[in-house]
């Protein structure tokens, strides 16, 4: 059976993550290492109870040939009470400790996971924050769910079943050298049919399995962007293309699927006929030991039933074994975010000034395509800078860029004089805040969201801060006010409202430099203006730099940048640029009709 060909599967289906990379060798064996530094004495415990255990479960066999060769040997006092009264107890002691064996791997298993999803989920919320923003949804998804959940099965029942089979198998076997010795070598007779099965299936394996993760990643992907986009979809009638497209990459993912199920279907056969053989050259080797008066009947009775208690030790090592190979591929995802560096600083530069520059910055999401070009722009202390321009120019991009989310491919963006890049990401945020037009709301009380800029503010603060976004008023209408709870299962906030916290956030925050992304896109216009106009006397004496298609935002600021292709095409005030008659006049007329 091992000669034959997989079944047909598609080859292009993708390998390997598109975004967050997968962990290396190296990075998964050293997470490993240090899971069982953790809970050292928890796999001491585990490995201690399973070995009373399996000693226990080989008093049968013992017994029993000590029986068979009394009634060969024609003995007239067989002991039968007292043989049944040691195999009571054995059995008595072998569930106690079974039951031991099952409650601390379960208890091992959980608590593994559990360091696991929190290892993960600190070392995620630590990345810089444009590499979880250029984060693929499917794959993020996918490693957050289906992930987690294929490693919550390895972590509860097979790293812990795992060891239980090994102790179990080197034990029996143990036992078996001991009992009769000359039937121990009896078993190295499967042992060449199991190694090439193995080595066969360990060969195909973990690729296969990296390939069916990728699979269902992309599969994610495909379907959480056309939910997230429904409304797109369907005004510019893309539904037949985006089934498609969803269609060709369950075709590949289930390919895949089919091509592990075919290795699985190559190894199991020969993990049973192994089994058999095991048992099959222990009775008839042993069968000619005894004709040879090498060993007694008693010994091969024993080495038999010994050879037969095998079967589920050596069954539990090559199913969890395989288990693994998927949560090998799974836990290579999670932990493939320590081979992110947190942050590209060593905290041995510090800003000296607020002025903020782009000298000369070049800047593109992937390699050889380019967003931004030869961009230049000096931000003074305390000015207003306007990012203007058509959609798609490379607005958002640039005020990441001077927010410090990104690092320019060529070209330096410095704050103070020091490199944004190269400075921790704490510290930029102390410095920088970037609102957009993304704005979450956690669940809890609305005090809570509020201490996440800064844990600790007073009330009178939190209120003062809501006070300057104008969100006061709905805020106090509340029921329980500060502390009603807010998010999901909790009270329902308008878009508008989950903006306005974001910009309370801010005020709390206190940064002396602010990139707003449209930060103000959910509110009507007039609203808006209102806003905008409360947020001004607030940020007095800060420098804004504000990202807005609303050209009244430009109107009021000190300074105007038009972006277009990835290019500073004019700089200067509103009244400069409207009298230069360039494109940002156009956009002025064409804004006021």
């Amino acid at each position: 059976m091992i000669g034959l060909a997989p079944p047909e599967y598609d080859p292009a289906a993708p390998t390997t993550a598109d975004t967050l990379p997968v962990g290396a060798p190296a990075t998964v064996g050293a997470y490993v290492r240090e899971l069982f530094k953790r809970h050292r004495r928890a796999f001491a415990l585990l490995i201690t109870v399973n070995t009373c255990a399996v000693v226990a479960s080989m008093a049968g066999p013992y017994l029993l040939g000590d029986l068979v060769q009394n009634v060969s040997d024609s003995a007239r006092d067989l002991h039968l009470g007292r043989t049944i009264g040691i195999f009571t107890v054995a059995l008595v002691v072998q569930a106690v400790f079974v039951h031991q064996v099952r409650v601390r791997g379960a208890m091992l298993g959980e608590r593994m996971l559990a360091d696991l999803r929190e290892d993960f989920l600190v070392r995620s919320v630590g990345l810089p924050p444009g590499v979880l923003e250029r984060a693929g949804t499917g794959d993020l998804l996918s490693r957050i769910t289906t992930d987690v959940d294929r490693l919550a099965n390895a972590m509860r029942e097979a790293v812990p079943q795992l060891a239980i089979g090994v102790v179990w198998a080197a034990l029996l076997i143990g036992g078996l050298a001991v009992t009769a010795p000359p039937l121990a070598p009896a078993l190295l007779v499967a042992v060449p049919l199991l190694v090439v099965g193995c080595r066969w299936y360990f060969k195909r394996a973990p690729s296969a399995y990296r390939s069916e993760a990728a699979g269902y990643a992309a599969v994610a992907a495909a379907l959480a962007e056309t939910i997230d986009a429904g409304r797109t979809v369907e005004s510019h009638r893309l539904g037949e293309r985006r089934v498609k497209l969803s269609e060709r990459r369950i075709k590949e993912w289930t390919a895949w699927e089919r091509h592990t199920l075919y290795l699985r279907s190559v190894l199991f056969p020969v993990i049973t006929f192994t089994h058999t053989l095991v048992l099959c050259s222990v009775l008839m080797i042993g069968g000619v030991f005894v004709l040879q008066g090498w060993i007694s009947v008693g010994q091969l009775t024993t080495g038999a039933l010994i050879a037969q208690m095998l079967v589920d030790p050596l069954g539990i090592i090559l199913r969890w074994y395989d288990e693994l190979q998927v949560a090998q591929v799974s836990l290579a995802r999670l932990v493939g975010v320590r081979d992110i560096e947190p942050d590209a600083g060593d905290g041995s530069v510090t800003p000296d000034g607020r002025h903020v520059l782009a000298d000369d910055v070049h800047f593109g999401y992937r390699a050889g395509v380019d967003v931004l070009r030869e961009v230049s722009l000096a931000v003074e202390p305390g000015s207003r800078v306007a990012l203007v321009g058509p959609s798609g120019a490379g607005k958002s991009t640039l005020g990441r860029l001077l927010a410090g989310i990104y690092a320019p491919r060529d070209g330096h963006v410095t704050l103070g004089g020091a490199e944004l890049s190269a400075m921790p990401a704490e510290e930029v945020r102390s410095h920088v805040a970037l609102v957009n037009q993304e704005h979450h709301v956690f669940v809890g009380s609305l005090r809570d969201n509020l201490l996440l800029a800064r844990t600790g503010a007073r009330d009178a603060e939190l209120w003062a801060a809501l006070g300057a976004v104008d969100a006061d008023g709905w805020a106090q209408a509340l029921g329980e006010g500060l502390d009603t709870e807010v998010g999901s299962g909790g009270f329902a906030l308008t878009p508008a409202q989950a903006q306005q916290i974001a910009l309370a956030r801010l005020v709390l925050a206190d940064p002396h430099t602010l990139v707003l992304d449209e930060a103000t896109s959910l509110l009507d216009p007039r609203a808006a203006r209102h806003l905008e106009r409360s947020l001004a006397r607030v940020l007095d004496g800060r420098t804004v730099v504000a990202i807005a298609h609303r050209l009244h935002t430009a109107h009021d600021a000190d300074v105007i940048a038009v972006v277009e292709n990835g290019r500073i095409s004019e700089l200067g005030s509103h009244d400069e640029l409207v009298g230069a008659g360039g494109a940002y006049a156009a956009l002025w007329r064409s804004w006021h009709g």
